[in-house]
């Protein structure tokens, strides 16, 4: 910075590469070394900041004197006089020495033009040029590959013509190829016996669906585990798979048919009413995901195959039972009720004009339906009648999903009854849920479509508190919580003579992606309370046999978990680790009791007062 000065001119670099003199107006000496020049460009005055290492590369006569006037002396450059100081004596003074000045410098300087060429060195290349080179091959390289990235895209789709979900339906395909699959046979595996039975099935595509090419986003890898794939998008719009694993006791296919689903759900519950147990079987899902399918029968157009059903089914295997040695000594007699709730009223599906009725408790406490109609029946053929009766008069509306969708919970009840009072001697409820719907799918619709769904999500609520209580053994039960709960109150309480079913349908296609979530995770909530309920009152044990006893295999984890954490913790000693643990769970078993208690305080006290209230109406 010592040898330049203002007003001084060196030769700079453009940022085409051009190289020209422009004189000095700034020197900035400080860490950034910026030296400030201008230039006239016809009339317009330009302007630039240059780094000091760059004046120093294309400036090297300043920085080196010696060199260039070794060039001058090989190129017979003349020398310089010095100027005259008095003005010469013939009058012409100044003009005389400024010819003088415009010779010597006609002399000089095609000498230095000459020599400079060969003295200044081929200098790098600007900052500035060599970041627009590098952004310019960047940005090559971009084109090219969005262009490879566009052809491969183009090709794919050409693959799969007149799909819109290709690029989903191809990751798909890429994820199963990665997958393990192990088909197994109903046959070879042992039929479970737990007091809470979760499955799911899985609908096929149809004919809508497929012919809108939506893809199956769910996988079945064995007989108990579900992987849903969710396509989701990140921030920057790339499409990707998020994939969901669930477990439960049996997971049935598309290829699964009604016998199948009936074998392992419904069968096992016929033989438990026979020995004086209560049971239950509900089939759970959206609205179009093959409830009614499955507890009804096959659809041909829009006739419904009884035959095909599980109530259909289970009434064969009644029948069957009555036949066998061991329960023919105990002359049951069988009989059948079919009834509807629509709402918060419950309509007899077997009396002509389908009246309403009312649910009642009597004197016992016992929940009773007033009025309802009950079938004897000596045969299959029986039972198919009566379904045939019952199903054509059932309640049924178009909603967004299904043209023809079930807005009633249907319940098929076989009795079973001792002589000589008819005692009973076991119940085998059969329910064919109304499809759960969210507000988001109603809110075009009606404001009768919109109660409807309102109802049909409180009552399918009030059920999962129930199965709660029930997986937790629960002195209290919330079964006043709806119609249906009420209606099914002798099926929640009995301690180990009740035993439940729970048949999840769950839709295969891309636009369902979101209900089939919702249905997993109510069915899988449902699994988890009945681990949770092996575990009342004690720790879980670390038993290799644990996962046969109940519907979790994985319970042996969470114990691991859970045994884990806390000999992490900083414990004196083993027995004093027990010790807190068991006071811990001492501490959570009196809460849950408490709050048990003071539930069924509350509604005894609300019965009370109600009572109370009618008695003072009559006076």
């Amino acid at each position: 910075m010592d040898f330049l000065s203002i007003n001084q001119q060196v030769f700079i670099r453009r940022s085409d590469g051009r190289i020209h003199q422009a004189g000095i107006i700034k020197l900035d000496g400080s860490v950034n070394n910026i030296v400030t020049v201008e230039w006239n460009e016809g009339a317009v005055t330009r302007g630039k900041e240059v780094p000091l290492n760059t004046i120093i590369k294309l400036n090297p006569q300043i920085y080196d004197p010696p060199a260039v006037i070794r060039a001058s002396q090989n190129n017979t450059l003349v020398s310089i006089p010095p100027r005259p100081t008095q003005a010469p004596a013939n009058g012409q003074g100044p003009k005389a020495a400024m010819v003088a000045r415009q010779r010597i410098a006609a002399a000089v300087m095609p000498a230095t033009a000459a020599a400079a060429p060969r003295t200044l060195p081929e200098s790098p290349k600007d900052d500035v040029v060599m970041e627009i080179e590098r952004l310019r091959v960047k940005r090559e390289r971009r084109r090219q590959v969005h262009d490879e990235t566009r052809a491969l895209r183009q090709s794919l789709m050409d693959a799969d013509p007149k799909n819109p979900n290709w690029e989903i339906a191809r990751m798909l395909r890429m994820h199963r190829m990665q997958m393990t699959f192990q088909p197994e046979s109903f046959a070879s595996s042992p039929i479970k016996q737990h007091q809470i039975l979760v499955c799911v099935r899985k609908r096929p595509l149809n004919r809508r669906e497929l012919n809108n090419c939506e893809p199956d986003v769910v996988s079945v890898p064995n007989r108990e585990l579900l992987v849903v794939h969710e396509p989701r998008k990140q921030v920057n719009l790339t499409k990707f798979l998020e994939h969901h694993n669930f477990r439960f006791d049996y997971t049935f296919d598309d290829d699964c048919s009604n016998a199948q689903v009936h074998e392992r759900t419904a069968r096992p519950l016929v033989r438990h009413i026979f020995e004086g147990g209560m049971a239950t079987c509900f089939a759970y899902g959206q609205t179009g995901s093959g409830k009614t399918h499955t507890m009804g029968g096959v659809f041909t157009g829009k006739q419904q195959n009884c035959r095909d059903g599980i109530y259909a089914l289970a009434a064969g295997d009644v029948f069957e039972y009555l036949r066998h040695p061991k329960y023919a000594r105990l002359g049951l007699t069988v009989s059948c009720s079919f009834f509807e709730l629509y709402g918060t009223r419950v309509y007899d599906l077997l009396m002509p004009g389908k009246p309403q009725l009312r649910v009642l408790e009597d004197g016992k406490q016992k929940v009773q339906v007033v009025g309802l109609t009950e079938e004897p029946v000596a045969n299959s053929d029986d039972v198919l009648k009566l379904l045939e009766l019952g199903n054509s008069v059932r309640t049924s509306g178009q909603t967004s999903a299904n043209s023809k969708s079930s807005r009633s919970h249907a319940v098929f009840q076989i009795v079973l009854r001792s002589p000589p009072i008819n005692q009973l001697h076991g119940k085998f409820s059969l329910i064919d849920l109304a499809g759960n719907e969210r507000g988001a799918d109603n809110s075009s619709s009606n404001r009768l479509t919109r109660l409807e769904g309102a109802e049909i999500n409180k009552s399918l609520l009030a059920l999962k508190e129930c199965i709660r209580a029930l997986g937790r053994q629960s002195p209290h039960l919330p079964f006043r919580g709806s119609k249906l709960t009420q209606v099914l109150r002798d099926s929640f309480i009995g301690g180990k003579k009740v035993r439940t079913c729970m048949i999840a349908m769950i839709s295969p296609s891309l636009r369902s992606v979101e209900h089939t979530l919702n249905t997993l995770r109510y069915a899988d909530r449902v699994k988890e309370l009945t681990a949770h309920a092996l575990t009342k009152g004690k720790l879980p044990a670390h038993d290799a046999n644990l996962a046969q006893r109940n519907s979790l295999p994985d319970i042996t984890n969470q114990a691991t978990q859970v045994s884990r954490v806390s000999s992490s913790a900083s414990m004196p000693s083993v027995d004093t680790h027990a010790e807190h643990m068991h006071s811990i769970w001492n501490t959570y078993t009196v809460g849950s009791a408490l709050e048990d208690e003071n539930l069924a305080y509350f509604n005894e006290a609300t019965d009370n007062y109600d009572n109370g209230s009618k008695e003072a109406t009559k006076s």
